[in-house]
């Protein structure tokens, strides 16, 4: 008969291996993209693929160099 704490250790190492098994899956899925945002609280998502997605990304990165200076 397992000793009550290894019981509990067991499930917790469980939920652990679960948890960072969600994080490798999301962390692989994640593709950049460009959120806008609007007055009234509307907001958008732009991949980089499109023409308004390079635009932004473009944009940002200038904005980053120019703070950098």
């Amino acid at each position: 008969m397992d000793k009550p704490h290894r019981v509990i250790l067991d499930r917790v190492a469980g939920y652990a291996d679960e948890a960072a098994a969600y994080l490798r899956r999301r962390r692989m899925s994640r593709k950049p993209f460009a959120r806008v945002h609007w007055a009234g609280g509307r907001s958008a998502d732009f991949p980089p693929e499109t023409e308004e997605g390079r635009a932004l990304f473009i944009a940002s990165a200038r904005l980053i160099d120019v703070a950098r200076e």
